[in-house]
């Protein structure tokens, strides 16, 4: 049976599932950091321990193969940042949101100011927000998402993955967990997908639902905001085979 191509098919169809998020072209690269240099735009630097570091854009030198980040010398979460060996910026333009690489980051000093400076980057990618392709686990697997209670760090917390795009997924917390409120930065969360797909990544909560008084819980809406290494292409794989299953069970 022929089966209509589907959002993923599309992804798949490029560049390794990322190829129409993926801007590498180097007018687009200087476009697009040059928008967010002029627009002063809020970007998160995101390491892969959790650390997050809120900074703007002050240059882009491609010449010189430059970026340059605002930043104050006698913050600690710049020191901390420092200390790794890479980390994600992130940042909004409009309804896009922007990522790309940071790596080798190095405070300079330059009389008042200071600045975080690293390479400029090869490629940048960029996501509509709210428009991901979300799928539910298959029934044979139980993925979760392994975090600290962001009001009480000393509560470790297993919540179950409801659902799952490339942009966000959705967690179900307890009714006998203390709640979260909506808009907190969830840092370093640890999401087990299956056996194979174990993902580390930043989730921003956009909204808690209720659900119904059967389930006794809710529903937390959120929005991956910073991800490491290859976790985009991890989660990709992941949606794809999903949906393949899925079709194989309806066939049958």
């Amino acid at each position: 049976m022929d089966t209509l191509p589907t959002p993923l098919d599309a992804l798949r169809a490029a560049h390794g599932g990322l190829g129409d998020f993926r801007l590498s072209a180097p007018p687009e690269i200087a476009a697009m950091l040059r928008r967010l240099q002029d627009g002063n735009v809020a970007l998160n630097l995101n390491a892969p321990a959790g650390d997050c570091y809120a900074t703007t854009l002050w240059a882009a030198d491609a010449a010189r193969g430059v970026l340059s980040f605002s930043a104050s010398a006698n913050d600690q979460r710049v020191h901390a940042l420092l200390e790794a060996d890479e980390c994600v910026a992130v940042g909004y333009l409009d309804n896009i949101k922007v990522q790309f690489d940071v790596h080798h980051l190095v405070l300079v000093h330059g009389g008042k100011s200071s600045a975080l400076n690293t390479a400029y980057p090869r490629e940048l990618f960029r996501f509509q927000r709210r428009s991901g392709y979300r799928v539910r686990p298959v029934l044979s697997t139980v993925p979760v998402a392994r975090l600290r209670h962001p009001m009480i760090p000393e509560m470790q917390l297993a919540l179950r993955v409801l659902d799952v795009s490339l942009g966000g997924c959705a967690l179900f917390l307890p009714h006998d967990v203390p709640t979260i409120e909506p808009g907190g930065l969830l840092n370093n969360v640890q999401i087990e997908l299956d056996p194979d797909t174990r993902l580390r990544v930043s989730l921003r909560l956009q909204h808690v639902t209720a659900l119904t008084s059967e389930s006794k819980g809710a529903r937390l809406g959120c929005e991956i905001v910073a991800t490491v290494g290859d976790t985009l292409r991890l989660l990709q794989r992941y949606i794809d085979q999903t949906q393949k299953r899925r079709r194989l069970m309806a066939l049958g």
